[in-house]
């Protein structure tokens, strides 16, 4: 059996996320998601003008996406950084609040750490040439890559958290259909549980507590009230960030150091 190195398998975890956050963003645009249509005003785009542009949107969202999966270039991944930070952007930018952004890191934080792992190519014809899996990084960037997730992570679990806080429409449909009787109290339980997590993450991240957070990220996503699977997948940056994360720590464990968020030294195991 082929056995894959640690580069290995965090390089196709954040390719698969990486797909997934855009193959389920575009499905929105494809069956006309209504809040869409908010977006596009911020471009002075009309509500008519925005539900013919959607299925177009949609489609080249879900086509690289695709095309991450069978021929991965690193000028997509690039152009997938940029346009899942304006995508996020357009949310607080249209009216909702800031914790919509945030707690969409892993759109464009999934790409952006695929591409810090595979390294920017010294020319312009290396971005459009297909990504090795055959990756070495040195324990700089290793540490690099690390430190980005912990914010990544820190900031989609913070920015859901937040709008736990605040009550978001969507949480508390949620928390009903499930049936709670009280779910605001539930919003407030989850959302002070999702913010101590980040703040856990950022300062000293725990690997069992990475993987019970992958764990509640990849359940609780199944709940909205409408068009689940799609959600579901879209939210691929953030259980890949998370994932990926995890896996980081454990390279580092079995190179031998630790890393220190606040340090530029590297520290011993004993």
């Amino acid at each position: 059996m082929y056995n894959l190195s640690a580069e290995q398998k965090l390089y196709f975890v954040l390719r698969l996320a990486v797909a997934m956050c855009f193959i389920g963003h575009g499905a929105f645009g494809i069956i006309t998601k209504p809040i869409w249509a908010n977006y596009f005003a911020v471009f002075g785009i009309g509500h008519d003008m925005a539900f013919k542009l959607m299925p177009w949107v949609g489609a080249a969202d879900i086509a690289l996406g695709i095309t991450m999966l069978v021929y991965p270039v690193r000028a997509i991944a690039g152009w997938l950084v940029i346009w899942g930070l304006v995508t996020a952007s357009l949310r607080p930018l249209s009216g909702e609040p800031f914790a919509e952004l945030i707690e969409r890191a892993g759109n464009f934080g999934a790409p952006l750490c695929l591409l810090m792992l595979v390294g920017l190519p010294d020319t312009f014809k290396g971005w459009f040439t297909l990504i090795s899996p055959e990756i070495k990084i040195s324990e700089a960037r290793s540490k690099q890559l690390t430190n980005v997730l912990r914010v990544l992570v820190f900031l989609l679990l913070a920015g859901h958290g937040w709008l736990n806080l605040i009550h978001k429409k969507g949480l508390i449909d949620q928390y009903t259909r499930l049936g709670f009787a009280n779910p605001v109290n539930v919003a407030f339980t989850a959302g002070m549980f999702e913010l101590f997590a980040a703040l856990t993450v950022l300062v000293k991240p725990v690997k069992s507590l990475l993987l019970i957070l992958f764990i509640w990220k990849i359940s609780t996503e199944l709940f909205y009230p409408h068009w689940e699977v799609f959600e579901w997948v879209e939210r691929g940056g953030s259980y890949g960030c998370i994932l990926a994360l995890l896996m980081s720590l454990q390279f580092q464990t079995s190179k031998g150091f630790t890393l220190n968020f606040t340090s530029h030294k590297t520290k011993p195991i004993n």
